[in-house]
């Protein structure tokens, strides 16, 4: 072994070129990252098991039907053959469900407030986001839980904001200072649009909060209208509840999107052994039912409007009845998700990527490695709580959006795979170097690709032990926590001026202070 650790210490040549050569790490095609790769080589599902759960959901559709509707959706969907059965459950007949399948919106942009990160939504492209909802965040400097509150909102957004991987901004915690439903949705709607130029989702209690929160959207962007024509954000709209009722308030929402032109996505979140069976067949196909019936209503008040299939199969800890964030189990329901939607042709939406540790540790990582890749894989559109979370869906930390940031770069590295072709194959350069110096490392293709081809960490550590000592001896979590302080002390983004912020707080309660979004604001995170 000794012998073999010389001779790759005296495997040098060509350093000085390679030094020389590096530059900036590339960007758009020829980035060896980015969102968009084409996914769908993972299929847990072969193509007979794709069809009989598909087949299971419209049968559980046409015949179990779904409770808890609200009029306007009874009424439209008995106007196109459906009906209410004797236990008044809404039945959809799987004819109904065909037509709104075959309608469905397809190949679509998710735009970003800036164009540069626009996200073209078709096939098995990839993209990821952090998590959602959460209610505690793991504090950085006391390393103990807190209650997550509006400013935290802010500056995970404007963290996200500069993470390359998170393609697109969820809102990541709820704000814990505003008890009212109104000004909560309001202000979670105004922080997380202050805080990035990415494509951004949140969520609303009521529909009326949707529509306020469009005119307020327009009003950013300078005038009436302006929204419709690029709409930057999305609704994340829970439309079921589990076990096959729809909830009155999300059918509510959903509509209110679809009228006002906002992307939306549905989403069911059935818990196996809870609200869904335990086998995982019959949990894929219940929530598949879910989805399909809000799908079904989408294309029939407006066919092809921009909504994502969002099927999401809980697991359940069988052992304590709790809901869990890690586990095979969830990785390959995610990924069987995901399938099902590249089976229909329709943009899905995969929630994949909480932990159950409550540190950004060893668990953490391993966890969240198989729960990101496996959905991308598998070709999910856009991949929901894949970054920040912690416990469950229980926290978020700051830290480990760095870290999960750099995770990504190699979950994305594997979605993108191999291309082959004659240049690839580089048998000429095998010629030549086989017949030369006999190594590759100042081969002119090394040059070349040493930097689109092959990724590099940015809080991951590759130094030999003596320059990690050299360097400080630090570990990741450590790293990643000196990345967060500097970008949330430095980055305040500016793509809504003084003056239309003026105007917005003028018309809406805006509870986040103008002051703490500028450099020297001296929140926590300043803190050497």
């Amino acid at each position: 072994m000794s012998e073999l650790l010389k001779k790759r210490s005296r495997a040098t040549g060509g350093r000085a070129a390679r030094h020389a050569h590096r530059k900036a790490t590339p960007t758009g095609d020829l980035a060896p990252v980015r969102g968009g790769f084409e996914g769908g080589t993972y299929k847990p599902l072969k193509e007979p098991d794709l069809e009989k759960v598909h087949e299971a959901a419209l049968e559980i559709l046409e015949t179990i039907g779904m409770g808890d509707h609200i009029e306007s959706w009874r009424d439209l969907i008995c106007a196109n053959g459906g009906w209410v059965n004797e236990h008044n459950r809404l039945c959809f007949p799987k004819s109904m469900v065909r037509d709104a399948i075959a309608k469905a919106g397809r190949n679509f942009t998710l735009h970003g407030r800036d164009p540069k990160h626009d996200m073209y939504v078709s096939g098995g492209r990839v993209y990821y986001t952090g998590g959602s909802a959460t209610v505690q965040a793991l504090d950085i400097n006391t390393g103990d839980f807190r209650q997550t509150l509006l400013q935290d909102l802010y500056d995970y957004s404007r963290l996200e904001d500069r993470l390359d991987n998170l393609h697109f901004v969820i809102r990541q915690c709820i704000a814990n200072d505003l008890p009212e439903a109104r000004d909560l949705d309001i202000n979670t709607a105004y922080a997380v649009m202050s805080g990035t130029s990415k494509h951004i989702v949140t969520s609303f209690f009521q529909a009326e909060h949707l529509r306020e929160a469009i005119r307020m959207y327009d009003m950013s962007l300078g005038g009436e209208g302006r929204f419709r024509e690029r709409p930057f954000a999305q609704a994340i709209v829970v439309v079921s509840v589990s076990p096959l009722k729809f909830s009155p308030e999300g059918c509510e929402v959903l509509t209110a999107a679809v009228e006002e032109g906002m992307p939306a996505i549905m989403v069911s979140v059935p818990q196996s052994g809870a609200t869904s069976p335990a086998a995982l067949a019959g949990h894929l196909a219940q929530g598949h039912a879910e989805v399909l019936a809000s799908l079904t209503y989408v294309n029939l008040l407006k066919p092809g409007h921009p909504v994502l299939f969002g099927n999401w199969p809980f697991v359940t800890d069988m052992r304590s009845g709790a809901f869990i964030g890690g586990g095979g189990e969830f990785a390959v329901l995610a990924a069987a998700a995901a399938q099902l939607g590249r089976y229909l042709d329709i943009p899905t939406g995969i929630a994949s990527g909480m932990s159950d540790s409550k540190l950004p540790d060893a668990q953490s990582g391993w966890e969240k490695g198989f729960l990101t890749v496996m959905p991308g894989l598998a070709g999910a559109n856009l991949v929901y709580e894949a970054a920040g979370i912690l416990a469950s869906v229980i926290a978020s930390s700051y830290e480990a959006f760095v870290i999960d940031n750099d995770m990504l770069d190699n979950v994305l590295r594997a979605i993108r795979g191999i291309e082959v072709n004659d240049d690839t194959l580089g048998l000429e350069h095998i010629r030549e170097a086989v017949e030369g110096v006999g190594h590759f490392l100042g081969d002119a293709q090394t040059l070349k690709l040493m930097e689109s081809e092959y990724y590099y960490p940015h809080v991951a550590d590759r130094q030999n032990i003596g320059g990690w000592k050299a360097a400080g001896a630090t570990d990741m979590r450590e790293r990643a926590r000196a990345t967060v302080r500097k970008t949330l002390s430095t980055h305040f983004p500016r793509h809504i001026d003084d003056e239309t912020d003026a105007r917005i707080r003028a018309n809406f309660n805006i509870r986040l202070d103008r002051t703490v979004m500028s450099p020297g604001s001296g929140r926590w995170y300043d803190r050497e």
